[in-house]
């Protein structure tokens, strides 16, 4: 059996200044890697999708399992919806944010993906991608959109993974 490709997801969102943060943690075949962004004028669950979005963007061949954990409330409400993605003739995305959901819905095609509710308890890799979205966050509000890779030094550092 194929190792499943872990992935870690975390948003954070400030409703005052409407500006959101998301970041992501993958380990796939041994190799991690891990990006964050951020947005204004944007939503909690934009945020949540937008940071799948990108942790799914170029998988690695094959048709591995996904293992996502994530922190996000608004992420697990799409658990269903995620649960299906990679089976032959699934349901349509929810109508909004359809260009998250295509791009979502591109990477699961085949794969089946399992979705995992947990804290960001200090220490794990859930912290370390929901400091992230909050840094990402922060960033965004100041200066704007924009998305950019975790340096490969901070990620050698997440406890709990093997690099």
């Amino acid at each position: 059996m194929t190792n499943p490709i872990r992935l870690w997801t975390s948003a954070a969102y400030h409703p005052a200044f409407r500006c959101g943060g998301w970041a992501f943690v993958r380990e796939a075949g041994g190799q991690l890697s891990g990006g964050a962004g951020g947005e204004r004028y944007t939503s909690a669950g934009r945020m949540a999708l937008a940071g799948l979005a990108a942790g799914l963007r170029d998988l690695p061949a094959g048709a591995a399992p996904l293992a996502v954990s994530t922190s996000s409330p608004e992420l697990a409400a799409f658990a269903g919806v995620l649960a299906r993605l990679g089976q032959a003739g699934a349901a349509n995305s929810p109508d909004e944010d359809i260009d998250l959901w295509a791009q979502i819905l591109a990477a699961a095609r085949g794969r089946a993906v399992g979705l995992i509710r947990a804290a960001a308890e200090p220490g794990t890799p859930g912290a370390f991608t929901a400091a992230w979205a909050e840094l990402a966050r922060d960033k965004a509000k100041a200066t704007g959109p924009f998305a950019a890779a975790i340096p490969k030094a901070n990620l050698a550092k997440v406890a709990g993974l093997e690099a």
